[in-house]
């Protein structure tokens, strides 16, 4: 058998796993003794487990490249910013997104508000949901790309269909027309099948002048708030130096701040 053609087109045809699986098998003298039948299903095995692997490490990669740099990330739990531990401690657990509802997380510059959403963001990875992660600004400038390059159904279609899509960053620049447009036809095809975490600097009641129409802002926010958790961070800036040097001493989160909750019934695996 001609190996390698076989290889090229598992791998043009995205298969990497099973690609990877079928170099093995073939260096492996007990692998000439299988059925056809048991090479198949080894070929699936693997390419399923990649695909899972895959599935969790391009969301996971996005959240960490999401805190700005000069952030110590190992401060941010012991930092006075009014945090609702109960409360993030539940939505760690999933139920939310296996609920379709929202997260709103507010707070001034520098409290943690994008560490927060991707510490969620990668634990919903590990509980089998898919995530989608974005800046507000560059997606704006994206969508605005893709409708001229042919490209908006293919992002339209992961931004509705990711399990969780995280908007980082919203306002506070007034959108324009089309930025409208297309937040509204987002939210709509998200509400009731997924789950929407936005960040922003601004508080919730503020959103309603970012959107700028009345209509358009009555439409989104319907489909955002209303449903939706809320966590409204304080304190000072984790980037400020005075604030780091003086939070080295401060005593560090307890076993009770940092337990994560085990997923509901229900939730996806």
């Amino acid at each position: 058998m001609l190996t390698h053609p076989t290889i090229d087109q598992l791998r043009a045809l995205r298969l990497d796993g099973m690609a990877e699986a079928f170099v093995e098998l073939q260096s492996q003298d007990a692998a000439r003794d299988l059925a056809p039948a048991e090479w198949l299903a080894l070929l699936l095995d693997r390419e399923a487990a990649h695909r899972g692997t895959q599935r969790f490490k391009k969301p996971a990669a996005q959240c960490e490249a999401a805190p700005r740099p000069g952030v110590d990330r190992g401060r941010r739990l012991s930092c006075r910013r009014r945090l609702d531990k109960a409360l993030f401690q539940q939505l760690a657990a999933g139920r939310w997104i296996a609920e379709h509802r929202n997260l709103l997380i507010t707070g001034p510059c520098g409290v943690g508000k994008s560490w927060l959403s991707c510490a969620l963001a990668q634990r919903a990875c590990r509980d089998g949901y898919t995530v989608h992660y974005a800046r507000v600004p560059r997606l704006f400038a994206d969508l605005e790309l893709a409708h001229g390059d042919g490209r908006f159904a293919r992002l339209f279609r992961t931004l509705t269909k990711a399990d969780l899509l995280i908007l980082d960053d919203w306002g506070p620049d007034r959108l324009s027309a089309n930025q409208r447009r297309d937040l509204m036809e987002i939210v709509e095809d998200r509400y009731g099948a997924g789950s929407t975490l936005i960040t922003s600097q601004l508080p919730v009641d503020a959103w309603h002048e970012v959107i700028g129409d009345p209509t358009f802002a009555d439409a989104i926010l319907d489909r955002l708030v209303h449903n939706a958790h809320r966590l409204a961070l304080d304190g000072p800036s984790m980037r400020d130096p005075k604030t780091a040097k003086s939070d080295t001493t401060a005593p560090g989160p307890s076993a009770a701040d940092t337990t994560v909750t085990k997923p509901p019934t229900g939730a996806k695996k």
